[in-house]
């Protein structure tokens, strides 16, 4: 499918300031907040996205410029550090890392990781790091999370997704760009009442979050034709795999004190091929639900 995301409402709308004097201020935490003004300030010289070879740009990149007259929203948090400059920026060193689908990098400009974590933690929403979002639980730093779903795209269209472990709703927000229908569990109850929370604004049509064990998946909506984990296990739960289409992809972090990214796919009744990727670290895959 195309990158076209499936929010009613653009995602700058929740973002953007109203027309006004530009704020001057000083970061507060020197190192992260002068790598990102720097970063933002090459950006505009250094394009994320080199010209892809395709007729027209993507759809989810240029979805600010599709709704002309968007419903007023206002944005919980105005923090002078979060702009699109610095958003960009943040995409342009996960494109500098390796990530090339014009279509995932688009994705994780349109949707506004500040808006997923603590107030107090916003200005440090757009460098490349996992932060915590409470109850020994964090958010993805960008790359992985951008590396995780184009490994699991693969250049190809995503019509059902499922997600292990919400979370704070930052990843389910950018598969929602990515595909057709996206399903998220999580199984510590204050997380997805918070993931409800903080995508609420976003109003995202084709993504349904479930409270419940991870582990056991969603069968109710199976197949899935991709599968992503954002906690990791010593292997991948083979109700998962089970509930992978054929020729569906799943990818996921496995291992304890040392983990790596593993790719499976699905290529018959009984049958997934194994890859291993590269070195990661994520919190621990864990049965039931509190």
């Amino acid at each position: 499918m195309s990158g076209k995301p499936r929010f009613p409402l653009p995602l700058s709308s929740v973002t953007e300031k109203k027309p006004g004097p530009t704020p001057s201020f000083k970061p507060v935490i020197a190192t992260p907040q002068t790598a990102t003004r720097n970063a933002a300030t090459t950006a505009a010289r250094s394009p994320w996205a080199a010209p892809a070879p395709v007729a027209s740009p993507s759809r989810a990149h240029s979805y600010a410029q599709e709704r002309t007259q968007p419903q007023p929203v206002t944005a919980p948090r105005q923090n002078p550090l979060v702009s699109d400059a610095v958003r960009r920026a943040m995409v342009a060193r996960v494109a500098k890392q390796g990530v090339t689908d014009t279509v995932v990098l688009s994705a994780l400009e349109a949707v506004p990781r500040h808006m997923f974590m603590d107030e107090g933690l916003a200005s440090q929403a757009y460098i490349d790091a996992s932060l915590p979002i409470g109850h020994h639980q964090t958010i993805s730093q960008p790359y992985i999370v951008a590396r995780m779903i184009e490994v699991m795209r693969n250049g190809g269209s995503l019509k059902r997704v499922l997600e292990i472990g919400t979370g704070c709703g930052y990843q389910a927000a950018v598969l929602a760009c990515v595909a057709q229908e996206v399903y998220s569990i999580e199984r510590i109850k204050p997380l997805h009442e918070l993931a409800k929370s903080n995508l609420r604004p976003l109003r995202v049509a084709n993504l349904r979050l479930h409270y419940g064990d991870g582990m056991l998946g969603l069968p109710q909506a199976a197949p899935f034709d991709g599968i992503i984990l954002a906690a990791a296990g010593l292997e991948v739960p083979q109700a998962l795999l089970e509930q992978l289409a054929i020729g569906g992809r799943l990818v996921a972090p496995v291992g304890v004190r040392t983990q790596h990214l593993e790719l499976v796919i699905r290529t018959g009744k009984t049958e997934w091929v194994r890859q291993t990727l590269e070195d990661c670290h994520f919190v621990p895959l864990r049965p039931g639900i509190v």
